[in-house]
C-alpha cells in the first residue's frame, strides 16, 4: 500500500482525443474552462481579445453573459426577473489582455448589441474549441497530476473520510506532518490530505475494499442492459430531470463517458438511466422500442452501491438521491445511510475555502443541499426524527457561482433559460426546506409534543405564538419567487410550448405541503385543548346552562375553553390554505405533470386530502362538514384525471388510495349538529366582540401586548390569505365560487 501511494506523479502527456460519440451541438455545449484550474495555453490571449464585457449582474455572479433574442436583455437577467444594464445604455468597457477594463465614452445603442451579440457566440466557440482539446488530453491522463486527481471526492483510485475532532486522529499532531506540495502527507494507515488549517481527510486506496474486483464487470453490464440506447437516455436524464434537480457536474460525466462507460461509478450509472427511463415515451426514437430490463438494472443498482459504501465517493451521494427520486424508491433508512456517508465525506461543513478545485466546491454544496432536503423531507412523509441537526451543519448557503457558468448549447437560448429557472427552482427549494425544518423541530419532535400537552388548556395559545413568525417567513418566500418560477407564467408558457416539459410543479406542492403541515399542527392543538379544558371544568363541576340558552351562546359549536373568535380565524385560516392548495392541483397542465417531480411529491398530493378531512372530522356543524365532503370528492376527482398513462400516474394514485382511507374512517363519525347560517353568523359576530373586550381594543391586528388568555396579539392576526385565494375569503361556499374540479387538468378528462 505504502509502494503504491509513494509512486512520484509524473507530468500528463499529452494524446489525441477520441472523437465525439455526442452531436457536435452536444459537444460545443459542454463548456471546459472553468475546470482548466493553473492550465496555461497559448490561445487564452487571444481569446481573451474576443472579450465583450457582460452585463453588471453576470459580471457580479462571474457567469456567462449571453444576449436574448430580442437583444434587450441577456438571459440571465430575463431568467431572473431583473433589468439588464445592457438596456441602460451605459459607457461601453474594453477589455485588456490581461484582463483588467477600461473604460470608454460610447453608448451602446441598438445595432451594437446585435454586434455584441454576434461577438459573444464567436468568443464562446473559440472559448470551447481550444478548451475541449486540453482538458480531454488532461483529464485522459490518470497517472499524473491531472484534474479528477486533485479533487477530494471523486478520484479514481481513492477514497476519503474525513478525520473529526474526536477521534484517534489528534489534530494537533496531524498539523505536525510533513505535507507535500499537494497539501498530502503518507502514514502506514493512508495518505493525509489537507484541505484548509482545521480540516484533513484520510486517503485510503480503492482496491482493498469489498467488491472491487467486480466494478468494470458490473459497470459493463449496465451499459449492455440498456446498449445501443446509453446516449439517448443520458440525454433524456439531463433534459429532464438534470435542470431542476443539478446534482450531477454535468460536462465533467460526460467527458468522462466520452471515453469510456467505465469511468462512470456503476451505482451512479445505473441510477441515470433507471430515473431517465421513466421518460422513455417522451422520446421520439425510443417510444417505439422495448424497453430495458429495468428489474436487472435494479437488482445491479442495489449491489454495486452496496460496494461503493465500503469506498464513498461523492458519486455514491449522487447515486442514492438519484434512485431516491422514483416514485417507488424513497425508503427511510437508505437516507440514514446517504446522510452518514454525507458527513464521512465532510458534506456537513463549510468547504468554502478549502483547496480542492472551484467547481468541485460547488458541487459539494449543491449535494450537500440535495441532501439536507432529502433528509427534511423524508423526515416529513415519513414522519421520522430528522438526522441533520442545525448544531451540525455549517453549510454555507447556495450561490450563482456554486453552478457550472455553461451547461447549455451557446446558440440554444430556450435550453438556457430552462437551465437557469430550474437553478432558480432548486434554490428556493433548498430555501424552502429550511423553513420546512424548522416547522419540524418547533412543532413535531417528542419534547415540543410535550411541552404542548403540559400547556394544557393553553396549548392553542402556545402553538399560535409558535406559528406567527414561520408564517410570516412562508409569506415572505412566496413573495419572494421570481416571475419565471411562478405559476401563473408556467401555464401560459405550457400552452405556448406543449411538448416542452415544465418541472416548478414540485416546487409549488412543496409549499403547500409546508403550509398544511404548519395548520395542520394548529388545528390539532385546538382539539387538545378543548380536551384539557373539558377535563378541568368537569373536575369542577359546574352546573349545567339551560338548554334553551345553549343555541343562542357565543360559544355554540367551539370546543370548551376555546375562543370562538380565535378558532374562526384558525378555521378559515386553514380553510384558505386547502382551497388554495386544491386549485393549484386543478391547475395543473400535461407539461407539469409529465415532468420531473421531487420524491415527496406523491406524498405531498395526499398531504392536502389529509388536511381536508382533518378540518372535515373537527368540523363544528353538520354543513360545514358537508362542504369538506363535497370539497374532498371534487379533489379526489381531479386526481384520478390527472393519473391517466403518461400524465403522473405514480404520483396521484397514491394520493387517490389515502383519500379513500381517509374518507372512509371519517364514515364513522357521529352526525354533526346542525348550525344554521343565521344564528352562526350572529354568535360569531358576538364572539368577536367578546374576544376585542378581551383584548382591550378594537381590532386585533392593531393590538399589542397579549390577550386575557396570555396569547400574543400579534399571534392573532395570522393573515387567511394564501397564493390563489383572495385576501379576504368568505366563510360561506359562495365565498369560493370560483373554484371548480372541471377546470384546468380536471376539464380535460372530459
Amino acid at each position: 500500500m505504502s509502494a503504491h501511494c509513494a509512486v512520484p506523479r509524473t507530468a500528463p502527456i499529452a494524446i489525441a482525443p477520441k472523437p465525439p460519440r455526442f452531436p457536435p451541438s452536444r459537444q460545443n455545449s459542454i463548456h471546459l474552462d472553468s475546470f482548466r484550474n493553473g492550465i496555461d495555453s497559448p490561445e487564452s490571449d487571444s481569446v481573451s481579445a474576443f472579450s465583450i464585457p457582460p452585463c453588471e449582474a453576470c459580471s457580479a455572479r462571474r457567469s456567462e453573459c449571453v444576449m436574448g433574442d430580442d437583444e434587450e436583455s441577456c438571459v440571465a437577467c430575463l431568467v431572473a426577473g431583473t433589468e439588464c444594464s445592457l438596456v441602460e445604455a451605459p459607457p461601453s468597457r474594453k477589455r485588456r489582455l490581461n484582463g483588467d477594463l477600461e473604460t470608454s465614452n460610447s453608448k451602446r445603442s441598438s445595432p451594437g448589441r446585435s454586434n455584441i451579440s454576434r461577438r459573444r457566440h464567436q468568443q464562446q466557440s473559440l472559448s470551447v474549441a481550444s478548451a475541449s482539446t486540453s482538458l480531454i488530453e488532461d483529464m485522459a491522463n490518470f497517472g499524473g497530476p491531472t484534474l479528477l486527481k486533485r479533487t477530494l471526492g471523486l478520484q479514481a483510485d481513492r477514497y476519503s473520510q474525513h478525520i473529526g475532532p474526536t477521534t484517534d486522529f489528534e489534530p494537533s499532531l496531524i498539523n505536525l506532518s510533513p505535507f507535500d506540495p499537494h497539501d498530502e502527507s503518507l502514514l502506514a494507515r493512508g495518505t493525509l490530505r489537507r484541505v484548509s488549517d482545521n480540516d484533513t481527510f484520510l486517503l485510503l486506496p480503492d482496491h482493498s475494499t469489498p467488491g472491487y474486483e467486480h466494478i468494470l464487470n458490473d459497470v459493463d453490464e449496465i451499459e449492455r442492459i440498456v446498449a445501443p440506447h446509453g446516449r439517448k437516455l443520458l440525454h433524456l436524464y439531463f433534459t429532464v430531470v438534470h435542470p431542476a434537480f443539478p446534482i450531477l457536474q454535468k460536462n465533467v460525466f460526460f467527458e468522462a463517458y466520452e471515453r469510456s462507460h467505465r469511468e462512470i461509478a456503476p451505482p451512479l450509472l445505473a441510477a441515470v438511466y433507471i430515473l431517465a427511463i421513466n421518460w422513455w415515451d417522451h422520446s421520439e426514437e425510443l417510444a417505439g422500442l422495448p424497453r430495458p430490463n429495468v428489474r436487472e438494472l435494479e437488482r445491479l443498482v442495489r449491489t454495486t452501491l452496496a460496494d461503493a459504501m465500503y469506498r464513498p465517493k461523492l458519486s455514491t451521494i449522487q447515486a442514492g438521491l438519484i434512485l431516491s427520486q422514483r416514485p417507488e424508491g424513497d425508503q427511510w433508512a437508505p437516507t440514514a445511510q446517504l446522510v452518514a456517508i454525507g458527513q464521512e465525506l465532510g458534506l456537513h461543513l463549510d468547504c468554502t475555502s478549502w483547496k480542492i478545485p472551484p467547481w468541485e466546491r460547488g458541487l459539494r454544496k449543491r449535494l450537500a443541499w440535495a441532501l439536507y432536503m432529502q433528509d427534511k423531507w423524508g423526515a416529513l412523509v415519513h414522519g421520522r426524527p430528522s438526522h441533520i441537526f442545525a448544531s451540525n451543519w455549517a453549510v454555507k448557503p447556495l450561490v450563482p457561482n456554486d453552478f457550472p457558468d455553461v451547461e447549455w448549447d451557446e446558440n440554444d437560448v430556450e435550453e438556457r433559460m430552462e437551465i437557469e429557472k430550474g437553478r432558480v427552482v432548486f434554490t428556493q427549494m433548498v430555501n424552502l426546506s429550511q423553513i420546512l425544518a424548522e416547522i419540524l423541530e418547533t412543532f413535531y419532535t417528542l419534547q415540543a409534543s410535550q411541552e404542548a400537552d403540559a400547556a394544557g388548556a393553553q396549548a392553542t395559545q402556545l402553538i399560535l405564538s409558535l406559528a406567527k413568525p414561520i408564517q410570516l417567513k412562508l409569506k415572505e418566500w412566496y413573495s419572494g419567487l421570481p416571475p419565471i418560477v411562478r405559476m401563473d407564467s408556467s401555464i401560459q408558457s405550457s400552452f405556448h410550448q406543449p411538448t416542452r416539459l415544465n418541472s416548478i410543479g414540485y416546487m409549488h406542492l412543496a409549499y403547500f405541503a409546508t403550509e398544511i403541515t404548519l395548520h395542520r399542527r394548529i388545528i390539532r392543538s385546538m382539539d387538545a385543548s378543548a380536551a384539557a379544558a373539558t377535563a378541568s371544568s368537569s373536575s369542577s363541576s359546574p352546573s349545567p346552562a339551560p338548554a334553551g340558552q345553549a343555541g343562542n351562546s357565543a360559544n355554540a359549536g367551539a370546543p370548551a375553553g376555546i375562543d370562538p373568535y380565535i378558532q374562526h380565524i384558525c378555521r378559515s385560516a386553514a380553510k384558505a390554505r386547502l382551497i388554495s392548495a386544491m386549485d393549484f392541483v386543478n391547475r395543473l397542465t400535461p407539461a407539469h405533470l409529465r415532468a420531473f417531480w421531487y420524491f415527496a411529491s406523491k406524498t405531498n398530493f395526499a398531504l392536502i386530502g389529509t388536511f381536508g378531512s382533518l378540518l372535515w372530522a373537527t368540523s363544528p356543524g353538520k354543513e360545514e362538514a358537508e362542504w369538506y365532503r363535497r370539497r374532498l370528492g371534487e379533489y379526489r376527482w381531479t386526481l384520478s384525471v390527472s393519473s391517466k398513462p403518461g400524465e403522473g400516474k405514480g404520483l396521484t394514485e397514491f394520493a387517490m388510495g389515502m383519500l379513500d382511507i381517509s374518507t372512509g374512517l371519517l364514515k364513522k363519525l357521529p352526525e354533526k349538529p346542525s348550525l344554521s347560517r343565521s344564528n352562526s353568523a350572529v354568535d360569531m359576530d358576538a364572539a368577536r366582540r367578546q374576544s376585542l373586550l378581551a383584548l382591550g381594543g378594537t381590532g386585533v391586528s392593531g393590538a399589542s401586548g397579549t390577550n386575557a388568555g396570555g396569547i400574543p396579539r400579534s399571534g392573532l392576526s395570522m393573515s387567511m390569505s394564501s397564493p390563489g385565494s383572495d385576501d379576504s375569503e368568505s366563510d360561506e361556499e359562495e365565498g369560493y365560487g370560483n373554484f371548480s374540479a372541471t377546470a384546468g387538468m380536471a376539464g380535460l378528462g372530459e
